[in-house]
């Protein structure tokens, strides 16, 4: 029940959809307990009396109660229904929004397909269960509770027998909810694995097929699947052992009944009408109680929902806003380094290892180095996707976490290598990070990012809607229209991290002219492994396993004869070459 009431917020507000549904419940069980009351009148009173005048009587009294019951099972419904939707409706917005509030650290571990199979299969459970569950269960307490009353009242000495059952069905409801909700749990944890799965398949189809490894694939989802099959193998090994006994037990408890009862109306002690509402009503104790496992079923999937649930919405932040930020309109971009290191995870290397340096407003800073050193690694902590393990980020002269996240963030203009797109129009996608940016502006950022062109060609223009991921477009159209999207942004520092390498040369080279003019007056990164697209840059940082291995302009940097100038010599020898043999 922890579980259940870690997640009281979400249901709570709506206590008064399930009082009104508990209310109605109440008539509805209570008038089905009537039945076998007017079984009993109709035996004992009518028939063995032959008092048939009263059966019209007693036909329209019993459509008129069918009638009253069918109308209480709608409110009843009705109102427990929307009390699950509700609730889930608040749940699943709660979780999407601490998703989006989570820091990188935590997707770097998460599984696309796990994340989506919680927010779907996960919420769908626990809905269930309140709108369906929790109210079998009153219904079944309220129909024991009441027959139980009734039986009473019939006969004192056939109810005791009734009742010596109930705690072996009691122990074995015990043990199977004890059996069932690891199983279940075991089915979550193996049905999000096989979203993953499917997810990472349908995400690289490209790469499985360009390498002829759709067996390979075919054969770990075989995999995959064949461990969920196994789960729920278990858990129906588990259902098929402990049912058949509950039902046993009833069996037993209804033979002790019939014949202790039939003594019982043999010697005048109990009515036959008597006895035959008295078999009716042991079946509304027997039946909820064989019918509990199936209550304990919803119960245990939805616990073990609500755990994996409550997983994300416990997860810690981490990076959130201090309790003093300082307010201010745009930062400037004056960006400071000072002995700054980090490490994604104890597993790995340092990411950055005492990395300093000044980058005043304006100025255009080149960062280069093999795969790993660290370039992306410093635009990450610029934007706050992770926190420094030591040392010092300052912006504007201020420590970076005197400021709110969505202050740095939108005064951030990122261009990765990977070009992210939405399906949606290419307006939207290039004015995605300023939504009211005024038409005129959304088409400078394209101009400036070489895409209006092939922009224009397309049946809609600007309205042109793009497939997932930007399906439809080349890699170096992708790329343009990110670029556009970060200039539409107007941020005060640029970040391209390796932003034209899908593009042709003759293309980078417009693009790069353009940039020129959109980098004055902010500060800019460039992350590149081309030296043509950042040796124009104020100052260049040459980083080595996370360190800064040297700095300087590119003309310092060659005279160095350092790292910079191998790499250097190995992107222009063919050039040199070729110079050579022409002279």
């Amino acid at each position: 029940m922890e579980t259940f009431k870690k997640l009281k917020e979400f249901y709570m507000p709506y206590k008064r959809n399930f009082l009104w549904s508990m209310f109605f419940m109440l008539f509805m069980t209570a008038i089905t307990v009537v039945y076998p009351m007017v079984l009993q009148i109709t035996i004992d009173e009518v028939v063995l009396k032959e008092k048939f005048g009263l059966i019209p009587w007693i036909a329209l009294g019993f459509i008129a109660l069918m009638a009253v019951k069918g109308l209480t099972t709608y409110f009843h419904q009705f109102l427990g229904d929307i009390f699950g939707i509700k609730s889930v409706y608040r749940l699943r917005n709660e979780l999407y929004e601490k998703l989006q509030r989570l820091p990188f650290r935590y997707y770097d571990n998460a599984k696309t397909g796990d994340l989506m199979s919680r927010l779907t299969a996960d919420v769908e459970g626990f809905r269930f269960f309140l709108s369906f569950g929790i109210a079998e269960l009153v219904r079944f307490i309220l129909l024991i509770g009441i027959s139980l009353c009734v039986m009473f009242y019939y006969s004192v000495p056939l109810t005791l027998v009734t009742i010596a059952a109930l705690p072996f069905l009691g122990v074995v409801v015990f043990m199977f909810d004890k059996r069932v909700h690891p199983a279940f749990r075991g089915i979550r944890k193996s049905f999000g694995k096989l979203n993953t799965k499917v997810q990472e398949n349908i995400s690289g189809i490209h790469t499985v097929k360009s390498l002829s490894r759709e067996e390979f694939e075919i054969s770990r989802f075989n995999n995959s699947n064949g461990d969920y099959k196994e789960k729920y193998l278990d858990t129906a090994n588990v259902w098929a052992k402990y049912f058949p006994l509950m039902e046993f037990i009833g069996n037993i408890c209804v033979v002790a009944l019939l014949t202790y009862g039939g003594y019982l109306v043999m010697n005048g002690s109990v009515q036959p009408g008597e006895l035959v509402a008295f078999f009716s009503l042991v079946w509304y104790i027997m039946w909820p109680i064989m019918n509990l496992g199936f209550v304990i079923n919803l119960f245990s999937q939805s616990k073990a929902s609500g755990e994996r649930l409550l997983e994300i919405l416990e997860a810690d932040e981490e990076i959130t806003d201090s309790e003093q930020t300082v307010e201010v309109q745009k930062l400037e971009g004056h960006v400071t380094f000072l002995g700054v290191s980090l490490q994604y995870n104890r597993e790995v290397a340092q990411a950055l290892d005492d990395v300093s340096f000044d980058a005043p407003t304006g100025k255009t800073i080149g960062l280069i180095g093999a795969t790993g050193a660290g370039k992306t690694s410093i635009t990450q902590l610029m934007n706050r996707f992770y926190e420094p393990c030591s040392g010092k980020i300052l912006l504007d002269g201020r420590d970076i976490n005197d400021y709110p996240l969505k202050t740095i963030r939108s005064s951030i203009g990122v261009v990765l290598q990977e070009s992210f797109l939405f399906s949606s129009t290419i307006k939207s996608n290039i004015s995605y990070g300023r939504p009211d940016a005024p038409m005129e502006e959304i088409i400078d950022a394209a101009k400036r990012a070489q895409a209006h062109d092939f922009i224009m060609e397309l049946p809609k223009g600007y309205d042109t809607m793009l497939g997932e991921r930007g399906m439809g477009l080349s890699g170096g159209q992708k790329q343009r229209i990110a670029i556009a999207r970060a200039i539409c942004v107007n941020p005060s520092i640029l970040i391209l991290d390796d932003s034209t390498s899908a593009v042709d040369m003759d293309t980078e080279f417009h693009i790069q002219k353009e940039l020129n003019e959109v980098m004055k007056g902010r500060t800019t990164f460039i992350i590149a492994h081309r030296i043509s697209s950042l040796k124009h840059a104020d100052e260049i940082i040459v980083l080595d396993s996370g360190k800064v291995a040297e700095r300087g302009t590119h003309k310092e940097l060659l005279e160095k004869n350092g790292p910079y100038k191998r790499i250097y010599d190995i992107q222009y020898k063919d050039q040199k070459a070729v110079s050579q043999h022409a002279g």
